[in-house]
C-alpha cells in the first residue's frame, strides 16, 4: 500500500509483552510492526463508534402493530 506523508503518532508506556506480541503477528502476516499497527489503526477509525451505532439504531422508527409477546403466544396456541 502507498501512503502519503502522514502523522507521526508515538504510544509510549506499551509493555514489553505487548510490543513483542504485536511484533510477532506482524512479522506472521509477513509485515513491519509499523505497517501492521498502521493497519489497525485504520480499520479502527473506519468503524463507527459504539455511540454513533447507537444513535443509528434509536433513529429507526420501524413499528409494528402486534406486540412480540402477541406473535409468540399466537404461534404457540396454532400448534
Amino acid at each position: 500500500m502507498m501512503y502519503g506523508m502522514g502523522v507521526l503518532v508515538q504510544i509510549r508506556g506499551v509493555d514489553e509483552s505487548v510490543r513483542d506480541t504485536l511484533k510477532a503477528r506482524a512479522a506472521a502476516r509477513g509485515q513491519s510492526l509499523n505497517s501492521y499497527l498502521r493497519a489497525l489503526l485504520t480499520e479502527t477509525a473506519r468503524r463507527p463508534s459504539r455511540a454513533d451505532t447507537l444513535a443509528r439504531i434509536d433513529r429507526r422508527v420501524e413499528t409494528s402493530a402486534r406486540s412480540a409477546v402477541d406473535i409468540v403466544r399466537s404461534e404457540r396456541d396454532a400448534r
